[in-house]
């Protein structure tokens, strides 16, 4: 006989929003204190002069993989939920290649993708509000234009 999961519900993951915002909070200080957050160290990755957000990159995906597979292979999130990962068609992947490049010069131009803008915003960088707008509007955007998008 096996045990099933009691399904969850919505107010389960109500109990669990202050976890999941301590945890936002805690990662943010993790970025701002790691100086993944700063503009300067990010310049210098972009510009490969130094390594350090790098190799920050490599540890996490050391870290995150075998977690993935983990839960993967336990096939149920946490929270007894099921994972069911959809198929993905990739085709020519050239929408992969023009949102990279979008993301990217947004990163460059920015000096920060969306965590640091959180971090940042938290530490007092009240010029940040200007890019989390403009990163809501952006997405406003996609997603009124989505149904005309090809997907």
């Amino acid at each position: 006989m096996t045990a099933t999961a009691a399904p969850v519900t919505a107010r389960h993951h109500e109990r669990l929003l202050g976890a999941y915002f301590a945890l936002g909070v805690l990662f943010g200080i993790v970025l701002t204190k790691g100086e993944l957050a700063s503009w300067f160290r990010i310049q210098e990755a972009l510009r490969f002069k130094g390594w350090y957000l790098y190799e920050v990159f490599a540890s996490a995906i050391v870290v995150a993989a075998p977690a993935i597979a983990w839960l993967k292979r336990r096939s149920r999130a946490l929270t007894g939920e099921p994972i069911a990962i959809a198929p993905k068609v990739v085709g020519s992947g050239a929408r992969y290649v023009a949102g990279g490049i979008m993301f990217g010069l947004g990163w460059a131009l920015i000096g920060a993708c969306p965590g640091p803008v959180f971090a940042l915003l938290g530490a007092g960088v009240g010029v940040t509000s200007v890019v989390l707008v403009a990163a809501l509007v952006g997405t406003w955007v996609y997603g009124w234009l989505r149904p005309h998008l090809p997907h």
